[in-house]
């Protein structure tokens, strides 16, 4: 027993050892996304797993370890904001995914937090792309605020438990949480961040096929949670107004109605994004736009209302009669007039959630400004959901998430040659590396074709 207390002692001492490390990344272009904006030649010090000093004339602490960055960008961790990382591994197997419920009691009170796998394969990858953290969202059996991936193709979830159990089933999704892609057993940072619900068609499909019914059906269900919110004790004696929610699923509402927690409706077209906007005005809850093919048609309602949006860029075709309206130069159109955007990944944000920089990228050679495009993969997410004063920018005080990239990070072929999360260097592989290393032929070579 003392020969094993003295070996989780070391053990102990090491651990706290690496994480008392302090890291000097020196000489390079750093893009701090915050009050520093660009330094040339500029050094980031982190320490203790927080940022402790940047600058341009910065004094590396003795002892540090040094990175010279010399022609390297420096830039916070990437983050996304609409994903499933944590909760999936393979589409097509049921029981490697977590994003969703098919309990009728149990739709606003989902709670993604409790299904974070650290574990999952899919983490290293999106790590390698420079992201490290992810705003998980989740998505009910009927479907959520989002589209997963299911043998490689999209597919576009609509909320909803079915047509039996509590009146107002399906109506929401369930609760988001941020993660952090480093190591250890919890990477939960923040759970219920938002409440996630559907709107246009797919809520539509909830109410029986109507948008109107379920305006109204989102209507009662927040009255019936304000109700709750003040008559706890009478509902708690069987006493009062019937309700249609379980009591989970209206405790969870209590801090959306309460304005305390947005709500992060999945809507497209430019009619149904109005509504959202009448509904946030009329009920008093702060609302979130994800999707939002033609949110660039109300641009300036949106920037009146102060409401962001979640969007990918690269949405241009128009799949549905949603989507009619849909854009390469949304992104550019809705900043122009003062909306703030977040740029998420592909196909779920999870398997190939990486691509988000690409999609970034792509933003920007439509006519959204590069330093913007940035800031919607990085800060701007941070921003939208509270969470900008820990993570988002390199700034004095916040974790120390921190990417060496070998170039401009919104080109393709830029690599990133370091990441950090949380001030701990973070090994640059993945199962995907591993697979290569094991099978690749090493005596005889590749045939003609592959060389």
């Amino acid at each position: 027993l003392k020969a094993l207390l003295l070996a989780a002692a070391a053990v102990a001492a090491t651990a706290g050892a690496a994480l008392a490390e302090t890291v000097a990344v020196t000489n390079a272009r750093v893009l701090t996304m915050g009050r520093g904006g660009e330094i040339a030649r500029g050094t980031v010090v982190m320490t203790d797993g927080k940022i402790t000093a940047v600058g341009a004339n910065v004094a590396v602490p003795a002892g540090a370890r040094v990175i010279d960055a010399q022609g390297k960008v420096v830039t916070p961790g990437l983050v996304v904001a609409d994903s499933i990382l944590g909760l999936t591994e393979v589409g097509a197997l049921q029981d490697t995914n977590d994003f969703s419920s098919s309990d009728d009691a149990i739709g606003a009170a989902f709670d993604v937090q409790y299904g974070i796998n650290p574990d999952s394969m899919v983490l290293p990858v999106a790590r390698l792309g420079g992201i490290t953290r992810a705003i998980v969202q989740p998505v009910s059996s009927g479907g959520g605020a989002g589209v997963h991936e299911h043998d490689g193709e999209v597919e576009h979830m609509t909320a909803g438990a079915g047509g039996h159990g509590y009146d107002q089933a399906g109506l929401f999704a369930g609760q988001a949480a941020v993660i952090h892609l480093g190591a250890g057993p919890d990477l939960v940072v923040r759970p219920k961040v938002a409440m996630i619900a559907p709107l246009g068609n797919a809520g539509a499909d909830v109410a029986g096929g109507a948008r109107g019914a379920h305006i109204v059906e989102l209507k009662i269900a927040l009255d019936d949670a304000r109700w709750y919110a003040r008559n706890r004790a009478a509902y708690a004696q069987g006493n009062g107004r019937e309700l249609g929610l379980s009591r989970a699923d209206l405790e969870a509402l209590i801090p959306v109605v309460e304005g305390r927690m947005p709500l992060v409706v999945s809507v497209h077209r430019a009619a149904d994004i109005r509504q959202a906007l009448r509904l946030a005005r009329e009920e008093r809850i702060r609302i979130i736009v994800e999707g939002g093919e033609e949110a660039w048609r109300v641009a300036d309602e949106l920037a009146a209302a102060r409401v962001p949006v979640l969007l990918n860029p690269l949405s241009n075709l128009p799949e549905s009669f949603e989507t009619l309206g849909s854009t390469l130069d949304n992104a550019a159109r809705l900043h122009r007039a003062g909306v703030t955007i977040a740029i998420v990944g592909n196909e779920g944000s999870a398997h190939r959630a990486r691509e988000m920089r690409w999609n970034a990228g792509n933003a920007v050679a439509h006519g959204l400004p590069w330093q913007a495009a940035l800031e919607a993969i990085t800060i701007n997410p941070a921003r939208i959901f509270g969470v900008d004063q820990t993570f988002g920018s390199l700034e004095v005080g916040k974790d120390a998430d921190v990417v060496i990239w070998s170039g401009d990070p919104l080109e393709p072929l830029t690599r990133a040659e370091q990441v950090f999360v949380k001030g701990e260097a973070m090994p640059m592989t993945s199962r995907q590396h591993q697979l290569r290393d094991r099978y690749m032929p090493r005596d005889t070579p590749y045939p003609p074709a592959y060389r």
